[in-house]
């Protein structure tokens, strides 16, 4: 059983609560990533005493963990909340992958000074839907945290009806969230500020450690900057809606974090809602790359104490160009454009028009494209655009020229198509009938 340690343990204590998990009863397994895990070093069949699956229902920590809630504060739909912090979930301590440490996060691990009127309990059917978001991200190519397994037991807890309690190990290269800064810097601790960004540079953005004063934390934020605007970008691309965007919600190193009332888009609606507490659609698809600007602008003034307005708007500047570079670039490789020409913006825009006009499948649209430019037969293409035909037969005529304009030839195109757009994505409809199974016990249809 490989030792964990606990880095951000290192930490003076105003920055988490030291807390013991409450064990779930009757533990079993329900789903376990034999992958990651055997990236992690752990062997779910050397599993002697069930210790794995004891630690993980929260009956015992690993050895050489020091579980802990982190405190943070954070912006939730605008509002600030000057302190939240891991209600329900616990930092177990960190596991190497290819030398570099990585954490692990029990969820559903119990109260803790933080829970405020929670009961500091996960709920299957929530386990199950971070664990498949996660997982179909980081196959999708987008970062993102990622789940190593869940456990549930005999226990029940209340949410709209009595649900299964469940808890699922998070693993993630940090925990650190923006609404970490917030907490201090709103507190008047701007010592602690600094020292939480000395720490995040030190494990997290090795290549500036070297730099001294403002310059090394405006590096700092520029990095944080334009990993979101990556990450959104790659949402948009991947037609990902997160649905709870909050300051709180969003990883300082540009990881998909915290895996609410997401949704991946069917039909292409860019004010696609996934949340259906959202009245406003602050949070809409269409509104993730606003708020991703929003959500870095929020944490470059808890950087204040560190960073002068200067230094803050250089580094912010870095996000539109950043964001608008990789959507670009994600988006011409899901149409298969090999070297980027001048008008494949317009291309794209255009393309993404018809989607929205023709409420055509977003996913389905691109595998189509992909197989009517490989074959030459476009019948089922064009059927998903029957109520603007003139348009999309003067689209597609542009787009047939400019494919054959690349050096490389059309079956480079469609390789490229191939491996951007995945054949399957999470359905919605399904994620809910695997929750509905495991319910039931029956958790085979989430393997």
């Amino acid at each position: 059983m490989p030792r964990f340690k606990n880095n951000f343990a290192s930490l003076p204590d105003a920055f988490y609560s030291r807390v013991n998990s409450s064990a779930l009863k009757h533990p079993h397994w329900v789903i376990r990533n034999h992958q990651l895990a055997s990236e992690l070093g752990i062997d779910w069949q050397v599993d002697v005493n069930d210790r794995w699956l004891g630690a993980f229902s929260g009956a015992a920590p690993p050895s050489g963990s020091q579980p802990l809630a982190m405190v943070y504060a954070g912006h939730q739909f605008g509002q600030f909340v000057a302190q939240l912090g891991d209600g329900r979930g616990l930092l177990l301590g960190d596991l190497p992958i290819q030398g570099q440490p990585y954490e692990l996060h029990l969820k559903g691990a119990g109260q803790t000074p933080y829970s405020r009127f929670g009961d500091g309990r996960a709920v299957l059917r929530s386990c199950i839907r971070e664990y498949i978001g996660s997982e179909a991200l980081h196959a999708l190519g987008v970062p993102t945290t990622r789940a190593l397994c869940i456990t549930s037991g005999s226990d029940t807890v209340w949410r709209e009806t009595q649900e299964p309690a469940a808890m699922l190990v998070r693993v993630a290269q940090s925990h650190v969230r923006f609404g970490s800064f917030e907490y201090f810097h709103y507190s008047g601790q701007h010592e602690r500020v600094q020292a939480l960004a000395d720490y995040c540079i030190a494990n997290y953005f090795p290549a500036i450690t070297a730099l001294q004063g403002a310059e090394r934390y405006q590096a700092m934020l520029q990095l944080v900057v334009e990993r979101t605007a990556i990450l959104i970008a790659h949402w948009q691309a991947v037609g990902f809606a997160h649905g709870v965007m909050n300051t709180d919600n969003m990883s300082i190193i540009g990881d998909t974090f915290d895996f609410g009332p997401y949704g991946f888009l069917d039909e292409y609606d860019p004010a696609y809602i996934c949340n259906h507490t959202d009245y406003h659609g602050r949070y809409a698809f269409n509104a993730q790359p606003q708020i991703g600007f929003w959500n870095v602008n929020a944490l470059a003034h808890s950087l204040s104490s560190l960073l002068d307005q200067e230094g803050r708007e250089t580094a912010l500047a870095r996000y539109e160009p950043t964001l608008i570079e990789k959507y670009e670039a994600l988006m011409s490789a899901k149409l298969g454009l090999l070297e980027q020409q001048t008008g494949d913006s317009e291309l794209i825009f255009e393309w993404l028009e018809l989607l929205k006009t023709n409420g055509a499948d977003y996913n389905l649209g691109f595998r189509r494209l992909g197989d009517a430019l490989e074959t030459g037969e476009d019948e089922h293409l064009r059927a998903q655009f029957s109520g603007s035909a003139v348009l999309f037969n003067t689209w597609l005529s542009k787009y047939r020229t400019r494919v054959s304009a690349s050096e490389q030839g059309k079956m480079a195109s469609v390789a490229l198509m191939q491996r951007s757009n995945p054949i399957y994505i999470v359905r919605n409809h399904l994620a809910q009938e695997a929750i509905e199974q495991a319910d039931n016990g029956i958790y085979a249809p989430l393997e």
